[in-house]
This record gives C-alpha cells, structure tokens and sequence, in this order.
C-alpha cells in the first residue's frame, strides 16, 4: 500500500480555545468545508460531529478531545486535485476541568489555530492553553471568531492577544463591517476582499477593497510587511531601499518565522455565520507546518539509557506515542498514536518499553469523531487508533523491537479535588471497581485510591464538573449507580523549617534481629533551582528531594534505596492531618548498621520514623490549593460580588470593564468556592458566570489549619 499524501501535504493541527469561543462550531464548518460532512451541526442544537458523547450534547460542551481527519484544496489552487492537503484536526476542550485534553493534544500536534471570542477577546482559558502551547512549542494562526455578535471588536480582540499572549501576534485580515454589519475579510497580503456566498458560505467570492477601509487597510499592510520582513536580512535591505518583495517570497518568509514561532498571523470571520473560515484553512497549508518542518522528536534508548531522535520518515525504524485512550461500545479499546517515523501495518508487532513486552496491533482505523474508517497501513506524520492493545497506557512509547526508542513522556497535572464514592448494591460493586479503572485509563489526571484506615474508595480530579461527568459515565457506559460523597479538597502539607534526627530501629527476636539506624537532616525544598543543575547525587520527584551524602561506607550501597523508599513513604503518611507531605528535601548523612541484623526492611522502618520525627521538628503547616478565579457580572451586582469573594477568604488583584460587564479577578481558595456556581447565580439573578483554574499551593490560615486537623481526626 502507498502513501496516499506525501509528507509535505499533510498537516496536523488543534483548534483549541477558551469555553463558548466557538472552537467546536468552527470545526465543524471545517467538516462541511472539506466534504466531510453534508450537513452543519450546531452546537445548539446539539447535532455536531465532534461533540458525539451524550454529556456533550446535553450540556452543549466538548469534553473529549476529537480527532478527524479530512482534506483540503486551497481556494487560490482553483481545484486543482493535485494541490489537495490531508488534515489531521483535534477539536479539543476549553473547559479548564479537562485541561488535561489540551495538554496531550497539543503534545502530538505540529500546529494550532486559537479561536477568540470576538467580544470577550482574550479569556482565561485561553491564557492557559496558549502556556500549553508555548510549552510544546507549537506553531500558532489567530481567529478572532464572533464578529457578528452585537459588541464584537476586532481591534479590541487583537489588543488583549497583544496585551495578555505575545507580543509576536500581527494582523494578517481586518473585517469589512462589525456586528451585524460583518460581510466579509480583507486580506493584507493579497490587498483583496472576500466575501462568502452560496449555500452556507461555500462560495468564497474575491472583489477590490472598500474605499473606506482603502487608508486602515494600506496602514496595516505596512505594519504586517515590517513584521515579516524583520526576520530575513537580505529582505529587510531591500525593503528598505524600497523594494518590496513578491508575494511568494513575503509567503515563504512568513512560513519561516511562522513556524518558527516568531509570528502569530490574525485571522478574523464568524463561524457560525459561515465567513472567514476557508481562508483560516489556507493559511494553515501556507503557515504552519508539516511533519517534515518540525525538529526531530528526542527520546531515550531504554537498553543504554542514551538519548536519542527518530525523523519523519517513512524509511526510519517504526516510532509513535500513545497519548490517549477512548473505550469504545463496538471495538473496545481504543489506543490513538502520534507515527513520528516508520510505517505500521495492521497485524503486526509493536514493542512497548515501558512494560517491556511486545503486543499485537489487532486493527487500525482512521477516526472520524466517533466514526471509524479501517486502514491497513500508517505512515510517518500521521494520526490513528489502534484496536487489541491490552497493556498500553496514556504516554506510552510504541516503537520496533529492533529499535527501540522511548519517548518523552506528557507530563499531567495533579488531581486537586476529591470525593468518596459507593456502589449502591452488591451488584453494582464488581462493576464499579471495573468502570473506574477504565476511567482512570483513559484520564490521567483523574485517580481513583483506597483510604487505607477507612476502606473507602476515593476518586480525586481536576474540578467538580470533572468528576460529575465521571459519575455520569460510570451510570450510562457501565451501568454502575453510585453514592457520592461531599467534594474534598486534595490538602497537602510541608515544613518551614530545618531539624536534624536520628532513628533507630532494633528488634531482637530468638535468632536473627533487625538493626537499622540512619541520622538525616531535612529542609523545606529550595524549588528556584532547575532540576537539571542539581548533582548527581541528588534525586528530585515532584514532592520530594533526596540526598545521599553517606562517606565511606556507614551505611553500605544496597540499603540506601530501601532508605529512600521509607523517606517517601513517611512523608506520604503526613504529620498533621495525614495528607501527603510535598517539597521536602532530605539529606541521609550518618548512620550505621549490624553484619548479621541489618536488612532493607529495618531500613525502611527505621528511615520512616525518623522522616516523622523530623517533620513535626521542622514546623509543619497544611497547604491549601487556590484557584485564579475570573467573575463577569453586570455593573450594577459588583458590590455584591466582591463582598461574597472576600467573605471567602479570597484576594482581589484587579476589575476590568468588558463591553457592557465588568471583569473580577481574584485568588481564592477552592475549598471556599463549592456550590459557588448556585451562590454566583441567585446574587446576580443569573447574570453573571465564572470561571476558576488551579494557580499554587498556599499555607492555610492557623484557624482553618485547627478546623481541618479536628475533622480528620
């Protein structure tokens, strides 16, 4: 089987954006656009393609990252079939509860297109994604969408991208009209307007510039052709000297520093409206990149623990990363991949070399949101999902046997609300255990636990609405009913100051004895150091440090890692109220041990003890995890609202008006903020909304810190 598109032709991008952007109707407009499919659904009406599950339609949200793949002909390319481009598009979440859809996706992504309120501009979800982005390094194109909404500000959009996400962002298109006035785009570089006639906008029609736009027009073009002619010496002589380049050449140059993350074009229309789209997709042949223009993907040997690379290439060995898994009703489970080298074919082997093992890939299908086309062969630079692979997790490597490669792995965020969960009957018992090890399986930041002192099964994630859905599933995939309990906050606790102690544990029973006794010393963790400049014999988790400074001998080699072992799960039982103990730095630097009597256990116990005994030496606090929350209210509710946020312990850094609403940001606990939607809605007669994101963990005031030990106890 051949390569349908060559490497060059192929794009894989995100559309990602804050909630109620238009991210999801912009991807079905995509849908239409490229023929994949022959009707428009709209979010409203809960129809769409890329929202599929139930919770989605019902409550008018993406949840789950879909993926879809499609094709493209450029509108300037007059149909030409051999111009034709394939899209692997991801139309991700923007609700900050499943944050962890963006992450991934961006991970295996090479580009994005950020979708923009064109009211609200900037929000913060945006803000977030947009950190995601820059963390993977990915490629960006704007859309500011929503130009017809009445209060909608092109120029206003395009300052807070300025203000609040790079300075590196240029206008690339102004719109001809606002509100319900929007018709059409004007386009810098080709100096044209376009407007979007026919049947749902199909039609994309190219007429000269309005004479009143001619001057802001002229203005911009200026300002765009400065931007990309600053990132290519031989260019910015000429245009100084009066020359200005061609078009194709003003193109490549903004491809380069496009991918190069140097440019942020700005696109604006209305998707719902149907305007402005087409030409977004063009600019995603023209600017962002294929497969073949990003840098080659980094990993390690997992023989030799040498770091390693793998090109796109359809000749190299066999590379892709697992970066999400979806159970689904007809085949099972499914594992999506990323292939950064090589070819698969269905039926063959892939090797894992987390688990050491090799499995069969039992099919591989292509996706269409919740549909499935079945393929026989994957080629470098594309998108898929395999059926029959029993052991591979989220951030899996698959590669060949013979070549083996782990990849880096995606980093996810910690849970930071929890609740205790039943099964309503016998019956319903096996099941749940079942349904939440699926969940857990396909969700990394959500973790299901067992309290070891009350037998309860505890499931923690990233908000309350997260785990409403997780509730949700488990009854209409699993059949599972459940009791939930009240949401508990995932406290944790640390130390401000130093001590130093030692701990001894000797048992003497008929025969051989235990004998373990290390002396350490500990301090709070210093967090301004990058991990990588620590030395070696430092080892760095996300909670904790351990230092080894044990000089000749004291305690022999083998002992140390039970050592360690006891450290961390000392520090796990807490001090204060039993939640786990998080940026603690440990040094090991004496002890001492018996020929006969020594063993790892009495190591263990014996470092656990004294971690214990250290920490309530070294100040203990409880830290609390405060959220950035974000309230819009109508004017006239404001007093209202900032009494309510500080009644909760909360502190306001700043208000901003925005159109006819004024904007609350504020740093509140998220203990404090349950049910706060209901508290939000009845104050302000159901006009105002909020949004809240996890920001840092806090010491908790010494009244709250008594109130939380005594309920634990």
């Amino acid at each position: 089987m051949e390569r349908e598109y060559s490497l060059e032709k192929t794009r894989n991008f995100g559309i990602i954006a804050h909630i109620d952007a238009g991210k999801t109707t912009t991807s079905e407009r995509v849908l239409f656009y490229t023929g994949m499919s022959h009707k428009i659904g709209e979010v409203h009406e809960g129809e769409t393609t890329t929202d599929w599950m139930e919770q989605e339609r019902e409550r008018g949200i993406t949840i789950t990252a879909a993926a879809v793949t499609c094709t493209w002909i450029p509108t300037y390319a007059n149909q030409d079939k051999n111009k034709r481009f394939r899209f692997n598009i991801i139309d991700t979440p923007g609700h900050i509860d499943f944050t962890v859809e963006v992450k991934r996706s961006l991970r295996v992504l090479d580009g994005a297109v950020v979708v923009f309120d064109g009211v609200a501009g900037v929000e913060p979800q945006s803000e977030t994604n947009w950190r995601y982005a820059d963390e993977a390094n990915v490629p960006r194109i704007c859309f500011v969408n929503k130009l017809d909404r009445t209060g909608a500000s092109f120029e206003h959009s395009y300052k807070t991208i300025l203000d609040r996400l790079s300075k590196k962002a240029v206008r690339a298109q102004i719109p001809i009209g606002l509100e319900d006035k929007h018709e059409g785009v004007i386009d810098l570089l080709t100096m044209k307007a376009f407007y979007f006639e026919g049947d749902m906008g199909n039609k994309v029609v190219e007429k000269e510039v309005p004479a009143e736009l001619m001057d802001d027009a002229k203005k911009y073009r200026a300002e765009f052709i400065e931007r990309i002619v600053e990132h290519d010496e031989v260019m910015m002589n000429a245009y100084l000297e009066g020359n200005e380049p061609s078009l194709e050449d003003l193109k490549k140059a903004l491809r380069k520093a496009v991918i190069a993350n140097d440019i942020f074009p700005v696109y604006a229309g209305s998707a719902l409206k149907n305007k402005g789209v087409q030409l977004v997709l063009d600019a995603v042949v023209d600017y962002l990149p294929s497969p073949l223009d990003i840098p080659a993907i980094n990993g390690i040997n997992p023989e030799t623990e040498a770091p390693d690379t793998r090109v796109a290439d359809d000749k190299a060995p066999f590379s892709a990363l697992a970066f999400k898994l979806m159970a689904d009703p007809f085949v099972g489970q499914l594992v999506f991949f990323r292939v950064y080298s090589g070819t698969l074919e269905a039926g063959s082997y892939i090797y894992n070399p987390r688990t050491r093992n090799k499995e069969r890939i039992g099919r591989i299908v292509r996706m269409q949101a919740d549909q499935r086309e079945e393929v026989k062969k994957v080629f470098a630079g594309e998108i898929a999902a395999a059926v029959g692979l029993k052991d591979t997790k989220t951030s899996d490597s698959l590669c060949s046997e013979d070549a083996p490669i782990e990849l880096d792995r995606i980093k996810f965020p910690e849970p930071v609300i929890s609740l205790r969960i039943e099964p309503k009957t016998k019956a319903d018992q096996e099941k749940m255990g079942m349904a939440l090890n699926r969940l857990a399986d396909e969700d990394p930041t959500f973790k299901v636990t067992t309290d070891s002192e009350t037998n309860e099964t505890i499931i923690a994630g990233m908000g309350e609405l997260h785990l409403e859905i997780i509730v949700d599933r488990m009854k209409r995939e699993f059949n599972v009913e459940a009791n939930v309990g009240k949401p508990q906050v995932a406290y944790r606790e640390t130390i401000t100051g130093n001590a130093e102690v030692e701990g001894k544990y000797i048992k003497q029973s008929g025969g051989r004895g235990n004998y373990g006794h290390v002396k350490i010393k500990v301090k709070p963790m210093d967090l301004s150091i990058d991990p990588a400049d620590l030395p070696k014999t430092v080892k760095r988790s996300d909670a904790f440090e351990f230092i080894n400074t044990i000089k000749g001998g004291v305690i022999p080699q083998e002992y140390i890692p039970a050592c360690e072992k006891g450290f961390k799960e000392g520090l796990d039982r807490g001090i204060l109220a039993g939640f786990k103990m998080v940026n603690v730095s440990v040094e090991l630097w004496d002890g001492s041990y018996h020929e006969v009597d020594s063993n790892e256990m009495a190591f263990k116990i014996a470092a656990s003890m004294a971690i214990q005994d250290a920490a309530k030496m070294a100040k203990p606090v409880i830290l609390e995890p405060m959220m950035r929350v974000e309230v819009v209210t109508p004017d006239k509710f404001m007093g209202d609202v900032t009494g309510s946020i500080s009644s909760k312990r909360g502190l306001i850094e700043g208000m901003e008006p925005r159109g006819m609403n004024q904007v609350l940001k504020a740093v509140v606990p998220l203990s404090e903020m349950f049910g706060y939607t209901t508290n939000l809605r009845s104050m302000t007669e159901g006009r105002a909304s909020f949004t809240m994101e996890f920001l840092r963990y806090d010491v908790v005031p010494q009244n709250v810190a008594t109130t939380i030990i005594e309920s634990r106890k």
